[in-house]
């Protein structure tokens, strides 16, 4: 290897975190990092390496429990909320076929004009 190609690649180790820094104190383009498979596994391991590993939960188990429950609830209250609301539909159209019927026995009784319906 050149001394340059050492440098750039030593360089490129260090920076290796972030691609936007190893680029730019590389001095090279994002696909020339990329295009070459020895600099590629290197960037992607000492990125690997840098991220830190995510601890494993304990409440996991206990939120999902809390999550399946709260989404059964809520299905529930839905399903009733429906059932409620086509109830009261269905009681105002009573209502209105009832509302009709007495004014069309006012109107045939003759009692329409001195009432002031609307």
């Amino acid at each position: 290897m050149t001394d340059a190609r050492v440098k750039r690649t030593q360089t490129l180790a260090t920076a290796a975190k972030a691609k936007s820094q190893a680029k730019r104190e590389a001095g090279v383009s994002h696909a020339f990092l990329y295009n070459h498979p020895d600099l590629r596994r290197r960037i992607e391991r000492l990125r690997a390496q840098a991220r830190p590993v995510p601890a494993p939960t304990p409440l996991a188990d206990t939120e999902s429990t809390l999550v399946l429950a709260l989404t059964s609830q809520i299905t529930r209250l839905k399903k009733q909320h429906r059932q409620e609301v086509e109830a009261l539909r269905d009681a105002l159209e009573q209502a209105h076929g009832e509302n009709l019927d007495l004014r069309r026995e006012l109107t045939h009784r003759g009692w329409a004009e001195n009432l002031q319906l609307s």
